[in-house]
C-alpha cells in the first residue's frame, strides 16, 4: 500500500511564508554568510560541528570578530569531537573580539570511551538578528583543505540553504535552548545554583525582539530536527514519507550512507513500483568505518534496480535528496543529517524541507550534473565479485557498527 505524500503529515510544521535559496559548497556559502554577519544589528547564533580556520574558514572568523567588536551579540557553539581544542591564538582572539564560545560535550579523559560521548552535535545553523538562516551540511572548513588528508585537488561536494520566513524562529528558539542550558550546566558544575536556575528560565523565555519578514515570492518549507529527548526520529520518518509518496523519480546524494532496514525497504519498494531511483554517495575513502560499513547494503539496492554512482573528484560531503522535482508535489530537502546510524540515532541534526518547484529543479540539476560528470556508476556484477578482502573488510566494518548500536541501546 503507497504511503500517504509527505505534504498531508501536518506534524511538520510547514509554512509557506518562505524564500530559500541553495548554495553549494563554501565558495556560494562563505560569501553569503559572511555578507549577512557585516550587516547584522543585534545578534548572531552560529553552531557548527567543524570550525577549522584554514583558508576561507578564517575568513568566517573574522567576520565574527568583526560583528561582536561592533556590539552585535554573537555565540557560536562547536562540536567538541569535530572541532577539539581551539589554537591560543584563536581562542585568544575571539575572546578579546567578544564572541561568545561554548564547546557541546567536550570529550573529557576518557574520550569516546564512553558511549554517551558519542552524541554529538553535528547540525550546521547560522541565525543573523532572528530574520536569516543558514541551514546544511557544510562545515566552517575551506572547500580545498582536509584536516586529515590536507590539499585537496577538488572542492567538496556539499550544499546548505539560506532562508528567511517563519522557520528562522524555529531554529533561532532551538538554538537559544541549547545555548541557556548549557550555560546551565556550566554554572552548575562551577556551584553557581542562582545562575544555572536563572540560565534555566532564560531557556525557555529567550525570544528576539526582530522577526523578519519577506519580500517577492513564498516557497512552502519547514525546519526538521533531530535530538535525543522528542525528536528522535524526525528526520528518518520526514526521508520515508517522501520516498513512499515518490511516483517518477528519487535522487538522494549522502555522505556516510547506512539506511537502517525501514528506509532501505522504502527505497527497494519505491524501485519496484517503477520509480527511478539514484543514489549519489562517497567514492572516496575518508574513514574505515564509513566507507566499508556502508558497502553490505548495496547488494539488495541494485538487485532491486536502484541506480548506485560513486562521487570521487574530491570528498562528497552532501546530505541531499530532490524527489519528483518535475511533478505536482516536489519534496527536496538539504542538512546535516547523513543516512547513517550517527546521524539517524544519536546526533543533533538539521534538516531545510522545500516544497517548491524552482527550488527542485535546481538542486535536481546539480545532482543529475555530479552524477553524470563526476559519478561513476556502479556495477551490479562488478559489485557481487568484489575481492574477498574488500567483502570482509566491509562486513567487519558492519558488524563493528551493528556493535556499537547495541552498546549505545539502539536498534536500527
Amino acid at each position: 500500500m503507497r504511503q500517504k505524500p509527505f505534504q498531508q503529515d501536518r506534524r511538520f510544521d510547514f509554512a509557506n511564508d518562505h524564500q530559500v535559496r541553495l548554495l553549494q559548497g563554501a565558495e556560494e556559502l562563505f560569501p553569503a554568510l559572511i555578507e549577512a554577519m557585516d550587516a547584522a544589528l543585534s545578534d548572531i547564533q552560529f553552531e557548527t560541528y567543524i570550525f577549522d580556520f584554514t583558508g576561507s574558514g578564517a575568513d568566517v572568523a573574522e567576520a565574527l570578530m568583526r560583528a561582536a567588536q561592533r556590539g552585535v551579540r554573537t555565540q557560536l557553539v562547536v562540536d567538541g569531537v569535530g572541532t577539539g581544542t581551539l589554537s591560543p591564538a584563536w581562542a585568544q582572539r575571539l575572546a578579546a573580539a567578544g564572541v561568545q564560545y561554548r564547546v557541546y560535550s567536550p570529550l573529557g579523559p576518557l574520550g569516546l570511551l564512553l558511549p554517551r560521548r558519542w552524541r554529538r552535535l553535528h547540525r550546521k545553523l547560522c541565525v543573523v538578528d532572528g530574520r536569516m538562516l543558514f541551514c546544511g551540511g557544510i562545515n566552517v572548513l575551506d572547500d580545498f583543505h582536509d584536516p586529515n588528508h590536507g590539499a585537496l585537488d577538488a572542492p567538496r561536494f556539499d550544499f546548505a540553504v539560506m532562508a528567511t520566513g517563519s522557520l528562522v524562529t524555529t531554529a533561532s528558539d532551538t538554538m537559544d535552548q541549547l545555548w541557556w542550558r548549557m550555560q546551565a550546566v556550566r554554572d552548575v558544575r562551577q556551584r553557581r545554583l542562582p545562575e544555572a536556575l536563572q540560565a534555566l528560565r532564560a531557556a525557555s523565555a529567550a525570544k528576539h525582539a526582530a522577526r523578519g519578514g519577506n519580500a517577492g515570492p513564498s516557497m512552502r518549507a519547514a525546519l526538521v530536527l533531530r535530538d535525543n529527548v522528542r525528536n528522535r526520529s524526525r528526520i528518518e520518518k520526514a526521508y520515508r514519507r517522501a520516498i513512499g509518496g515518490a511516483r517518477n523519480e528519487i535522487i538522494i546524494a549522502n555522505a556516510y550512507f547506512m539506511p537502517g532496514g525501514k528506509l532501505r525497504r522504502a527505497l527497494v519498494m519505491a524501485a519496484r513500483r517503477g520509480v527511478r531511483v539514484r543514489l549519489l554517495l562517497q567514492g572516496r575513502y575518508e574513514y574505515f568505518m564509513q566507507y566499508h560499513a556502508a558497502r553490505p547494503v548495496y547488494g539488495a539496492l541494485l538487485q532491486a534496480g536502484v541506480e548506485i554512482y560513486e562521487y570521487a573528484p574530491s570528498f562528497l560531503h552532501a546530505k541531499v535528496a530532490v524527489i519528483d522535482a518535475f511533478g505536482d508535489k516536489p519534496w527536496a530537502t538539504v542538512g546535516s543529517s547523513n543516512l547513517d546510524p550517527l546521524s539517524l540515532l544519536l546526533a543533533r541534526e538539521a534538516n531545510v524541507v522545500v516544497e517548491d518547484a524552482a527550488f527542485a529543479t535546481d538542486l535536481h540539476q546539480r545532482l543529475v550534473q555530479a552524477m553524470q560528470h563526476a559519478g561513476h556508476r556502479m556495477d551490479p556484477a562488478r559489485y557481487a565479485g568484489r575481492p574477498l578482502r574488500q567483502r570482509v573488510l566491509d562486513r567487519i566494518a558492519f558488524a563493528l557498527m551493528r556493535l556499537a548500536l547495541w552498546v549505545t541501546g539502539n536498534r536500527y
